[in-house]
């Protein structure tokens, strides 16, 4: 967190249009229906005023008036905490406490696999795309547990997963029959006003909504 003096009356969120983690703060903030704009750039260019308030010009960045956060996790905790109604974790600690431990899994299982696929060479590229699959297979009976994600509500949890899960086509992960429960998940989420507010031009171009040519 940094506190400065951002000027900016209302709340903004720099976001790169294809990054995973900035999807899933992007899709956070339209679940709250939080009144925010949101600045796309490229990363490997970030724009001089997003330098003035995050100098490592990382996306996502939230700022709202002095306020400029620069982690996706902490930016959707935030907005939850910040504009309480719809909740998107439970309010019991204990059942908070577990569901960001969940994301945390997440991260570490999944996402940081993704990050391979999109990021390395080749061979070891072809090897984390295995894994991401596999991974999400043996999944399969916590898909199925819930009406959502180890939950019967949808949640912060949820807002983590639905990025994910729209790459996988762009980065030819096919899932088999036997997780057809994932690919059903993943439709109900993909369905959701706040999901198609969330895209981005670059992410449409990823996956097709359902039903949408």
């Amino acid at each position: 967190m940094v506190t400065v003096n951002t000027r900016r009356s209302v709340m903004t969120l720099f976001s790169s249009p294809t990054c995973a983690m900035s999807h899933c703060a992007r899709l956070a903030l339209h679940e709250k229906g939080v009144t925010a704009e949101i600045e796309y750039f490229d990363p490997t260019d970030p724009p001089e005023s997003l330098l003035e308030l995050n100098p490592n010009g990382t996306s996502p960045t939230l700022v709202e008036r002095d306020l400029v956060l620069y982690d996706a996790r902490i930016i959707m905790e935030y907005l939850d905490e910040r504009f309480p109604h719809p909740p998107l974790h439970q309010m019991d600690p204990v059942s908070r406490a577990n569901a960001r431990m969940i994301i945390k899994r997440i991260d570490q299982d999944w996402y940081n696999l993704l990050d391979e696929v999109l990021n390395s060479g080749e061979k070891k590229s072809a090897r984390a795309k295995k894994m991401l699959r596999e991974g999400l297979v043996a999944a399969v009976p916590l898909f199925a547990a819930n009406e959502f994600f180890m939950s019967e509500d949808f949640s912060l949890i949820d807002c983590s997963l639905a990025p994910l899960l729209w790459r996988l086509p762009s980065i030819g992960i096919e899932l088999p029959e036997s997780a057809q429960i994932i690919n059903t998940y993943a439709q109900k989420l993909f369905r959701r006003e706040a999901f198609a507010e969330s895209l981005s031009e670059e992410e449409h171009e990823m996956a097709k909504l359902p039903g949408k040519k």
